[in-house]
């Protein structure tokens, strides 16, 4: 009876645990000098880039490392105005409004928005 018991306890666990994981959004908002944004998780600023196209990520190789994507898990699944779309590289990362999700490797503190405008405009703090 126990072993029903626990066994119960523990199903219902993991699915209260996998409904409040599939509810959070992939980011956060903050505050910056320019007003509201989307933020990762630690609160640092997102960006989009003007040269990716089609749900497809443009920034790859050298470029990712001075732009580290917001990557999503495997199992990731879109939501309100988050798709999850496929790197070059098999990898998954986290789009708003289609728009792939960067961070910039030269911000260093929640609220930094030194990408802004940066590559000739090209990339731009993505905001809600």
């Amino acid at each position: 009876m126990n072993r029903i018991l626990l066994a119960a306890a523990a199903a219902a666990t993991l699915c209260i645990a996998g409904v409040a994981h599939a509810q959070m959004a992939p980011t956060k908002m903050g505050t910056t000098s320019k007003g509201q944004v989307l933020t990762d998780e630690k609160g640092m600023t997102l960006y989009t880039f003007d040269k990716d196209a089609g749900g497809k990520s443009a920034c790859n190789g050298p470029c990712a490392g001075n732009w580290p994507p917001l990557m999503a898990s495997a199992e990731a699944k879109p939501m309100a105005d988050y798709t999850v779309v496929t790197r070059t590289d098999g990898g998954k990362q986290w789009a708003y409004k289609g728009k792939p999700l960067y961070t910039w490797k030269n911000d260093h503190k929640p609220g930094d928005i030194t990408g802004d405008g940066f590559l000739n405009g090209a990339w731009h703090i993505a905001k809600p």
